[in-house]
């Protein structure tokens, strides 16, 4: 059960950041991922872990897609820091996410080859919905596919090893 509620809180939380983003109120989706986080965070048992393992991934997912703005492959059309880096949604997407890697997503965590996968194609299939759905701008459609397929293969294993180490690092078991 606790799975399926990690599941259905990322999806709320993405679809509040992405629909915040087109409609130029990107703030509700960060509002909406803090309540997704702190819930996450109370229900946990390993706070101290989840904490850093999130606010790391949120600079490692910033900078990912910071380089895509940065190659004017991807554009936001709302909630700029800076011209050159990534939405602040977008950070805050990266923060829910984490939240998924010892809970709804911990399946892909023993195969590194499913990982991989799941990367390249997961990775620019959820941009391509933000897409549609107008929150993101493609400025170079095929360069940022490839870039989001190969960045997000690689991505994900790490995510997974990171998890790996912090909880290590902290001395509690993986979820």
């Amino acid at each position: 059960m606790d799975k399926l509620v990690n599941f259905v809180l990322f999806q709320i939380g993405w679809f509040s950041a992405v629909i915040g983003g087109a409609s130029n109120r990107p703030w509700l989706g960060v509002l909406v991922i803090t309540a997704v986080v702190l819930i996450h965070l109370y229900r946990t048992i390993n706070v101290k872990a989840e904490a850093v393992l999130i606010i790391i991934i949120a600079i490692m997912g910033g900078s990912l897609d910071s380089v895509f703005v940065y190659l004017n492959w991807i554009s936001y059309p709302s909630g700029h820091i800076h011209e050159t880096l990534t939405a602040y949604w977008i950070i805050a997407m990266w923060m829910s996410f984490s939240t998924t890697l010892n809970s709804s997503m911990a399946w892909m965590k023993e195969s590194h080859i499913l990982a991989v996968i799941f990367g390249f194609f997961g990775g620019p299939l959820t941009y391509y919905g933000g897409y549609k759905l107008q929150a993101i701008e493609f400025l170079n459609f095929d360069a940022a596919m490839i870039g989001l397929a190969f960045g997000w293969a690689v991505i994900i294993p790490l995510l997974f090893l990171l998890s790996s180490k912090v909880y290590k690092y902290f001395n509690c078991s993986d979820a």
